[in-house]
């Protein structure tokens, strides 16, 4: 057969399946969010819900903040940081051998005794004692949920959303519209208030049959499964618990059975058929936050993006042997393409290195909104108990703009090598000698960053990742990043940092979008411009002015330098880290590239999306 013709075959091959790569960013399958309730409640319930979520299939743990075992279920799941957590609020205490109590003094929500009501609704064995038949106050509730909220954000910060005990949020207009103003003023999802269908295309779905032995459990869920439409999101909630002796003595009048009820539900999520149902049924087992916090998606097509540009860059990739992580690209706010290679996927965290950089100027943009501190104000304010005995006066004019425009003027690999060989990092770094006056001359330091992380700890008490999550990570829906620290517990800043590529492409929609996400100011446009705008010229790591010249037209490392960001050629910004990691802005065409690589040519990197990316956005 003709050579020309297998090579010509063999392209069209690629092109198609590279199309369908591109494709499959409209992913059609059903989601489902499996969710376990109750967690806090018995040691019995926190052991069959982690159970569940190890070996087996809940996506989504509730726990309530205002039982018993709260606080050893808050240890268990800081070892099992993938899974998604809401809280579940909680105005009832229904068994008769354990009960729990409000975390405020709302008495208009207790009993005589001062637990909570056995019962919202009422029941004929508990007369007088559900909630609604008393005189509660919608004071009394919204003081109890912040205080719920507060405590489950503060021992579990990445908590994404809220969910209601017994319906305790939904059983009355008022309250509803309570707990969805106070969802919105902690960055927190609340399905049920948020029009769920509409917004989120989302349902909830239960038992297609009897559910009353495990075995019941077992072959009417899997009917359930066999229901799910493609294209449509639902949620299944159900309350695991292990049959032991501890369990066995909780119950109320007309559920007696709670013991074999609940192991019932612990089989079920961990069960083999299941298990097999749902991968045959093509069924997408996600989170609260895939589910509400992803960015939407949209066919290239749509917005006006080339797909045969999109599968060239990919192709000269391959072609410059390049080793590429992932790829994903926005247009609009919307993601049109992306892929993984090798065993990275969406839902792994990737290393960011100095794209790292980006997120702890971030961090310093809301603590100058917050008025902790400006980027005027001196180094040494800071850190009075570890300065050198006789200041220069270098050290004592360097500001912490000096720190964001790399310009501080030491020795970078002296302090590097300081850094290295001390237990202390701040003061190391602030012994090293300053060799020109700061804010002169820009030389690439990422040990400078790490100045910045000290002092955002210093000012605000809080490690970066901590700041961070309730006005940065919980509004976009970043999960499970991690930040490596110093010896001293201060999160390194200048690289450490690793999150999943659609973190990094929100954190760029963000900045494309000024601040503002979902229509609200996250931060101040006035920082976004102060980040990206130049205010120093730059070069390259390592590259001194004195060596071989380098051409600006030909470099991306010598467009000049923001806050943590570099500026590109095509009016382009972006967040950069060692082996090839990006988040390219680009304010012209309303796009944004996130990409994670093992690429050592950086340059060659960056050329390749301006050959075949930045011709794709029409």
């Amino acid at each position: 057969m003709n050579t020309s013709y297998l090579k010509r075959v063999g392209f069209l091959l690629l092109l198609f399946i590279n199309n369908l790569i591109m494709i499959s960013a409209q992913n059609h399958n059903p989601k489902l969010i499996i969710r376990s309730d109750d967690m806090g409640a018995f040691h019995s319930v926190n052991e069959a819900c982690l159970l569940t979520v190890q070996q087996g299939l809940t996506t989504s743990i509730e726990i309530m903040t205002v039982t018993p075992w709260f606080p050893e279920a808050v240890k268990m799941l800081a070892k099992e940081s993938s899974v998604d957590v809401g809280i579940h609020l909680t105005l009832t205490s229904e068994w008769e051998n354990m009960k729990w109590r409000p975390l405020t003094l709302a008495t208009s929500l207790t009993d005589s005794q001062g637990y909570f009501y056995p019962m919202l609704h009422p029941h004929e064995a508990y007369p007088g004692q559900a909630l609604i038949e008393n005189e509660w106050t919608l004071e009394d509730i919204e003081q109890e949920f912040r205080a719920q909220i507060e405590l489950g954000l503060q021992a579990i910060p990445r908590i994404s959303h809220l969910s209601g005990h017994m319906g305790c949020m939904s059983f009355d207009d008022r309250v509803l519209e309570v707990a969805t103003r106070l969802a919105q003023e902690y960055h927190l999802t609340f399905i049920d208030g948020d029009k769920m269908k509409d917004k989120y295309n989302i349902e909830y779905v239960g038992y297609s049959g009897s559910n009353k032995t495990a075995e019941d459990k077992v072959n009417s869920f899997i009917a359930t499964l066999s229901q799910l439409e493609k294209g449509k999101n639902y949620i299944f909630v159900d309350h695991p618990a292990l049959n032991n002796k501890e369990i066995e003595t909780i119950g109320h009048i007309g559920y007696e059975w709670v013991p074999q009820d609940r192991q019932g539900v612990t089989d079920l999520l961990t069960n083999p058929r299941v298990k097999e149902a749902i991968d045959y049924h093509q069924i997408d087992l996600v989170s609260y936050v895939e589910v509400t916090k992803s960015l939407p998606r949209s066919m290239p097509k749509d917005e006006h993006v080339s797909i045969s540009g999109i599968n060239n860059f990919l192709k000269a990739v391959k072609e410059e042997g390049h080793e590429l992580h992932s790829f994903m690209m926005l247009r609009n706010g919307k993601v049109v393409a992306e892929q993984w290679f090798g065993d990275n996927t969406p839902l792994t965290p990737h290393a960011m290195y100095s794209v790292s950089k980006t997120f702890t100027a971030m961090a310093l943009g809301f603590a100058v909104a917050e008025e902790r501190l400006n980027v005027t104000d001196k180094v040494v304010q800071f850190f009075p108990d570890k300065l050198p005995k006789n200041p220069s006066e270098y050290l004592q004019t360097l500001c912490v703009k000096d720190l964001l425009t790399m310009s501080v003027g030491h020795n970078v690999q002296e302090a590097s090598d300081k850094t290295n060989n001390n237990s202390d990092w701040v003061q190391a770094l602030l012994s090293v000698p300053i060799e020109t006056q700061p804010g002169l001359e820009f030389d690439y330091n990422s040990m400078a960053t790490y100045l910045v992380s000290a002092i955002i700890q210093r000012v605000t008490g809080e490690k970066l990742l901590d700041y961070l999550t309730p006005r940065l990570f919980r509004p976009l829906g970043i999960t499970n990043a991690t930040w490596d620290e110093c010896p001293q517990g201060i999160a390194i800043g200048g690289y450490g940092l690793s999150v999943k590529t659609e973190d990094m492409a929100k954190l760029g929609q963000l900045i494309l979008q000024k601040g503002k996400w979902n229509d609200k100011q996250l931060l101040p446009e006035s920082w976004i411009d102060e980040m990206t705008t130049i205010h120093i010229a730059s070069a390259p790591a390592g590259y001194k002015r004195k060596d071989v010249p380098i051409n600006p037209d030909d470099s991306d490392w010598l467009q000049g330098y923001g806050y943590q960001m570099w500026r590109c050629r095509h009016n382009g910004v972006r967040a950069d880290g060692a082996y090839g990691q990006f988040i390219i802005i680009l304010p012209d065409k309303n796009a944004v590239v996130a990409i994670t690589a093992n690429i050592s040519d950086m340059q060659n990197e960056i050329n390749l999306v301006w050959d075949h990316i930045l011709p794709a956005l029409k």
